[in-house]
């Protein structure tokens, strides 16, 4: 199977800018999915809610009909970081989308510093899809931080982690590999780059989007501060089997009877 990450720089508000610049940097790449960043239509550092919701759209919508055109070019699947409007509730959320259109939707969870003045809690839970033979789960950006997230789509079957992403924090660089390592599964993290205006100052995004490998090994890695396309070979079922050592397996060790979780 090929997968692999774009790695861009979004234009704050300038949604239509965007989806043709995603257009021309994946003009010729071919691949069974393709990983953009966390609001890869709007840019981030959105002023406020009414003006997040201004630029908003449904999923499915006209973004994601446009995506889907570019997805069976590249002959595969998208996974695309949206701001979704849902009546006036708003999502910072991230759609699995294929050439017939839009097959799920995530919304995150974790909400990042002011996100949480702007975007609803996300509602959908972690769900697993299906792309071709591969079982796909999707998470964005902040979520990286709390384990359960990505240990939540593992145990449910998830053999790659889609995780579009706009990183300000070095630590999801370091951690993601980890969180490959103690689930036993491929991660595709897209992060943009570039600088944005926000209310405390500039936010510098760190770019380095990165694929890893259930061992946690990095497949394909991107530099801090330009475009890049990486699409890398990987075989699935290498994430179906949970064993560190011959006699141990990361879920079937598990004693959550003495973590005291709640």
């Amino acid at each position: 199977m090929r997968v692999g990450y774009l790695q861009l720089d979004p234009q704050l508000g300038r949604v239509a800018d965007n989806l043709s610049r995603i257009e021309a940097l994946l003009d010729g790449a071919r691949a069974d999915l393709i990983v953009l960043p966390e609001l890869a239509t709007t840019g981030y550092s959105l002023a406020d809610r009414e003006s997040a919701l201004a630029l908003a759209e449904p999923i499915p919508g006209p973004a994601t009909e446009r995506l889907a055109e570019l997805a069976e070019r590249c002959g595969g699947h998208l996974v695309v970081g949206l701001a979704e409007r849902k009546g006036e509730r708003l999502y910072n959320s991230a759609a699995l989308i294929g050439a017939a259109g839009v097959i799920g939707v995530y919304r995150k969870v974790h909400l990042f510093r002011r996100e949480k003045q702007i975007f609803d809690p996300g509602d959908s839970g972690f769900a697993v899809f299906r792309v071709g033979e591969l079982r796909l789960g999707v998470m964005v950006c902040f979520d990286w931080a709390f384990p359960e997230a990505a240990g939540t789509l593992a145990r449910r079957g998830a053999q790659l982690i889609a995780h579009p992403a706009n990183l300000v924090l070095p630590h999801a660089r370091r951690a993601m590999p980890v969180r490959c390592l103690e689930n036993r599964v491929f991660a595709i993290t897209a992060n943009r780059y570039g600088t944005e205006p926000g209310p405390d100052g500039p936010l510098v995004f760190r770019g380095e989007s990165l694929i890893a490998a259930p061992s946690g090994e990095e497949l394909a890695a991107a530099p801090p501060d330009r475009d890049h396309l990486a699409v890398v070979s990987i075989d699935p079922t290498d994430a179906d089997d949970k064993r560190l050592t011959p006699e141990n397996h990361v879920f079937e060790d598990r004693r959550p009877e003495l973590y005291g979780e709640k």
